[in-house]
């Protein structure tokens, strides 16, 4: 079965490899966004789709906008038809970053077919692992369905489930998804082919929104209650890292446990203090222990060998804000 994919950053690329490597399928072109700057020097780097394609020698498009009218508008729509003719049957896309106009919906016979991480109709939108970690949903999984023009909302191919363990972060479970979700692609790629696929449609009653992740989100409020705020550490690692203020500069917070209440009681909200051993923070119930931490300008490391070096600091016990301020330095 020949296939176009689209998709941009590095859990694409994965899939992407598995459906070049699976014999049943034949990947005839990639799109992508284009090069981005990256690193000090802000030079232009090709996206991981990119360098997945141009490594299996597979033609890539680079388009900025698949918009008609807008610039390459009319070679996009000329492309697509041409593939359609020479046999494309569907576009696989996961994680593209571009809104697939409605003009070209149907230009394959299977359509736009969409890899999204979460259990549809919850959780559509640009961050569904995070969304149901922040939430506290004791599972997820992954959708296959194929795109319309609503935001996630066209009707469902195949699903997987996954539990999500008490430790799982955003990484932890991007990862696991992107493996097991690239599998599901494959399959029903070929299931739609043959002819042995259901679609079915999303319940709007049921639907809730992902929206995308901004640094904001990710502040600590240590007045929440501790549960809550280990599912917002947990929901923002790795990125953008979840985050605290004290003396108006940012701190980036690792893993948060939940502390021995043999080994400290009595921390108000934010505030922090440390044993020989161990960092640990107060919130809206039951203090917290500070695992990791990454001070201004520095690189993430054990909490308790930064509170080594600021014994002074600590002995005050000084107290991280729990109001959504602005920070003066960020890292």
């Amino acid at each position: 079965m020949k296939v176009v994919f689209a998709g941009t950053p590095e859990p694409a690329a994965v899939a992407l490899e598995h459906l070049i490597a699976d014999e049943r399928l034949e990947v005839v072109a990639v799109i992508t966004q284009p090069d981005a700057k990256r690193g000090r020097g802000r030079t232009l780097h090709p996206s991981k789709v990119a360098e997945v394609a141009e490594k299996a020698a597979i033609p890539t498009y680079k388009w900025p906008s698949l918009k008609a009218g807008t610039e390459p508008g009319d070679e996009t729509r000329a492309v697509l038809s041409e593939l359609a003719a020479d046999g494309v049957r569907a576009c696989a896309v996961v994680a593209y970053g571009n809104l697939i106009p409605a003009d070209i919906l149907d230009v394959f016979a299977h359509g736009w077919v969409n890899l999204h991480y979460s259990l549809l109709p919850r959780w559509r939108g640009a961050a569904p692992v995070q969304a149901a970690l922040a939430a506290g949903d004791e599972t997820t999984g992954a959708s296959i369905f194929r795109i319309e023009q609503g935001l996630d909302t066209g009707p469902v191919a195949a699903q997987l489930t996954q539990p999500i363990a008490v430790e799982d972060t955003a990484d932890d479970l991007l990862a696991s998804l992107t493996y097991s979700g690239r599998e599901l692609l494959a399959d029903t790629l070929v299931a739609m082919e043959a002819g042995t696929v259901e679609l079915t449609p999303q319940d709007e009653a049921e639907a809730t929104h992902a929206p995308k992740i901004h640094s904001a989100d990710a502040q600590i409020d240590w007045s929440q209650p501790a549960e809550v705020i280990q599912r917002v550490a947990r929901a923002h690692t790795p990125a953008p890292g979840a985050w605290t203020l004290l003396d108006g500069q940012r701190f980036k917070i690792g893993m948060l446990l939940p502390a021995d209440p043999n080994e400290v009681t009595g921390l108000g909200a934010g505030e922090m203090w440390a044993s020989t051993k161990k960092v640990f923070v107060g919130t809206g119930t039951e203090a917290l222990e500070i695992t990791r931490i990454q001070p201004p300008g520095k690189k993430m490391m054990e909490a308790a060998a930064w509170a080594r070096g600021q014994q002074e600091l600590l002995a005050g016990k000084p107290v991280f804000s729990a109001r959504q301020e602005t920070a003066r330095e960020s890292n």
